[in-house]
């Protein structure tokens, strides 16, 4: 059972932002099945320090697109993703020090920050990025 399920009306029409989109929601997806399967212990370090990384190369990727179009909203999206960024690794941190287990509320923060970034903030972005060149 996943997490999420993707669904186009999560596409912001940037090809290459989509795709990372969807690995990060494949992520956590695992990080949800493994918490189902009773094995979060074994894999949900190298699941949450996988997802602290990539979480970190798409938003600078996305950036770099904003910043390349120009796009007339790019600080307060850099903004948002140092929000993000911060707390995924507070919560890496804790996890590793052994005072953060993975648990329904921590991936439901995810999954709905994710959603809710794509679907207003990044879907705002596509269009734009679109009339100046991304695909």
């Amino acid at each position: 059972m996943s997490l999420i399920h993707w669904e186009d009306s999560y596409s912001t029409g940037v090809k290459a932002m989509d795709d990372q989109h969807k690995r990060l929601v494949a992520a956590l997806n695992d990080l949800h099945g493994a918490m189902l399967e009773g094995k979060e212990k074994a894999v949900t370090g190298s699941l949450l320090g996988m997802l602290v990384k990539y979480t970190h190369e798409h938003f600078l990727a996305e950036e770099g697109l904003m910043a390349r179009a120009n796009y007339p909203k790019l600080a307060e999206h850099k903004s948002q993703h140092r929000n993000l960024t911060d707390q995924v690794q507070k919560f890496a941190e804790r996890y590793q020090r052994g005072e953060l287990a993975i648990n329904v509320d921590l991936l439901m923060f995810l999954r709905n920050w994710l959603l809710n970034h794509i679907q207003k903030t990044d879907r705002e972005y596509g269009p734009w990025l679109t009339r100046h060149g991304a695909k």
